[in-house]
């Protein structure tokens, strides 16, 4: 079973940047689509951004566009999110996520996801 391990959280300041990483052991992440989630507390989890396996097509949710970017090394099996221009409202535990079959077109739906990190807390506050 894929076990996939996020890394990169922290402690940052509005309008500061920070990277978060996601890769898989035992198995290479480079068969599967590959989501990022968030949730905050007393909220529901949300889909941030997502990659596909193949072609790198991209999807962000609209409360990220221009400020989060998802990308992926095959070479290295890792999945990244650069989050730049933070805001106290991208404060929530972040989690990477993927689908069973491998590609799931993209969506950033969690019923579209099987795999589950066990995230990493991102922290946006002066």
């Amino acid at each position: 079973q894929l076990q996939l391990v996020e890394s990169g959280g922290g402690l940052v300041q509005p309008g500061g940047s920070l990277r978060l990483s996601c890769a898989a052991s035992k198995f290479t992440l480079d068969y599967y689509d590959i989501g990022w989630f968030r949730q905050a507390p007393g909220k529901e989890r949300e889909g941030v951004a997502c990659i596909t396996r193949s072609n790198g097509f991209t999807n962000y949710a609209d409360s990220v566009k221009g400020r989060f970017t998802i990308s992926r090394d095959n070479a290295k099996s890792t999945v990244y999110l650069q989050m730049n221009s933070l805001k106290p409202e991208d404060t929530a535990i972040y989690y990477c996520a993927a689908p069973v079959l491998g590609q799931n077109m993209c969506v950033l739906s969690e019923t579209r996801y099987d795999y589950w990190g066990q995230g990493t807390q991102v922290t946006v506050s002066s």
